[in-house]
């Protein structure tokens, strides 16, 4: 799912510059929610894209947060 939100922010970015049609903010908080938020994060970063949006900031950041300690507790509990 990050790689997904990470090639949506890619492509986002590409239609705003374009002034295309874009992608609905509650599509990529959707995105964000099931996993994808890291990828989302990352793509925000590298594409200079939603940074002035707070709530796309804190919330990326927030939500990678926990995808990441969601992942890094599963593997704790497989590989014990």
């Amino acid at each position: 799912m990050s790689l997904v939100l990470f090639a949506m922010m890619w492509l986002d970015k590409r239609q705003a510059k374009k002034k295309g049609p874009r992608i609905s903010e509650k599509t990529l908080f959707s995105i964000a929610l099931v996993g994808g938020a890291p990828g989302g994060w990352l793509g925000m970063r590298v594409f200079r894209h939603k940074t002035k949006h707070w709530y796309f900031v804190w919330g990326f950041a927030l939500l990678a947060l926990i995808d990441i300690a969601a992942v890094i507790y599963l593997l704790w509990v497989v590989l014990r």
